[in-house]
C-alpha cells in the first residue's frame, strides 16, 4: 500500500512537472510526507526526476535561454544552495544538534506560508482581469529571491515557488519557460543526489521507491506533454499558481501539526 501511494504522489508530481517545467519534488513530497518521512520520499525521487528533467530538457533543448540560465540562475541560485545543503546535512546527520523534527517544521513552514502568500497575490490579480505583471523584477529583488530558492533547494529540493516567481517574469513563452526550468532541474538535482550517494542513503530501500516511481514517470510524462500542448498561456499562468497556493496549503498544515 505504501509503494503504491508512493507511485500515485509521484504520478501527480511528474505530470504536473511536464506540463509546466516544475512541481515535481513539491508535491510529491507535500503528499508523500503524509505517509512516509520526507527525507525518504526525496532519496527516492531525487534520481526518478533526473530522468525526467534530463528528458525534457534534451527533447527541448533548442527552447532553453543560456542566458537566464547562466546569468539569472546559476549566478544566484547556486550559492544560495549551498549555504541551504549545510543546515540540511545538519539536522540530516545530528538531529539533535540541530533542533530534530521541530526545527524541519518551522523551516517547511515559513517555506510554506511564503509560497501561500504569493500564489494567492497571483490568482487575485488574475481574477481581478489585471495581466500578470511580465516585466522582470528590479536586479536586487530578482538576486534575493534566487539565492532564496537555492537555500529552499539545498534544504527540500524544492526551491521551484521562488525561481518560479522570478523567471516566470522574464520568460513568459511556456515553452521556453519549461524547457530552461528542466535545465536547471537536472543540474541542481544532480549536485543534490552526489553526497546522498556518497553517505549511502541511496540504499535498497530507496531505490525500490524509485523503480515503483520509474512507472509514474512514464505515465506522468505522457499525460504532461499531452497537457502542455493544450493549456492556453493564460491558463497555464493560472493553473501554476493554484497548484503552488494547493501545495503550500498542504504543507502548511503539515508543519503547523508537526508530522
Amino acid at each position: 500500500m505504501t509503494l503504491a501511494l508512493l507511485a500515485f504522489v509521484a504520478f501527480l508530481g511528474f505530470t504536473v512537472e511536464a506540463t509546466a517545467g516544475f512541481g515535481a519534488t513539491l508535491v510529491a513530497l507535500t503528499f508523500g510526507a503524509w505517509f512516509l518521512p520526507i527525507d525518504r520520499v526525496l532519496v527516492s525521487l531525487l534520481p526518478v526526476n533526473l530522468l525526467l528533467s534530463g528528458y525534457l530538457t534534451l527533447r527541448h533543448r533548442q527552447h532553453v535561454d543560456g542566458r537566464v540560465l547562466a546569468r539569472r540562475v546559476f549566478a544566484w541560485m547556486v550559492p544560495g544552495m549551498l549555504l541551504g545543503m549545510a543546515p540540511a546535512a545538519l539536522v540530516h546527520v545530528w538531529p539533535a544538534l540541530a533542533g530534530g523534527a521541530r526545527a524541519g517544521d518551522l523551516i517547511r513552514g515559513v517555506f510554506a506560508a511564503f509560497v501561500v502568500v504569493l500564489a494567492a497575490v497571483e490568482l487575485w490579480r488574475a481574477r481581478e482581469g489585471t495581466a500578470t505583471d511580465t516585466r522582470a523584477l528590479p536586479a536586487p529583488v530578482a538576486a534575493s529571491a534566487l539565492v532564496g530558492a537555492g537555500v529552499i533547494h539545498g534544504l527540500f529540493a524544492c526551491g521551484g515557488p521562488l525561481l518560479v516567481y522570478v523567471v516566470g517574469r522574464e520568460l513568459t513563452d511556456k515553452a521556453r519557460f519549461r524547457a530552461t526550468l528542466s535545465a536547471v532541474w537536472l543540474l541542481l538535482n544532480a549536485a543534490l543526489l552526489v553526497p546522498r550517494v556518497v553517505v549511502g542513503d541511496l540504499d535498497r530501500d530507496a531505490l525500490t521507491g524509485s523503480g515503483v516511481m520509474v512507472a509514474s514517470l512514464v505515465g506522468g510524462l505522457a499525460l504532461g506533454e499531452w497537457l502542455h500542448h493544450r493549456l492556453p498561456v493564460a491558463r497555464f499562468r493560472i493553473a501554476v499558481f493554484a497548484l503552488l497556493l494547493v501545495a503550500g496549503l498542504a504543507l502548511l498544515v503539515r508543519s503547523l501539526r508537526g508530522t
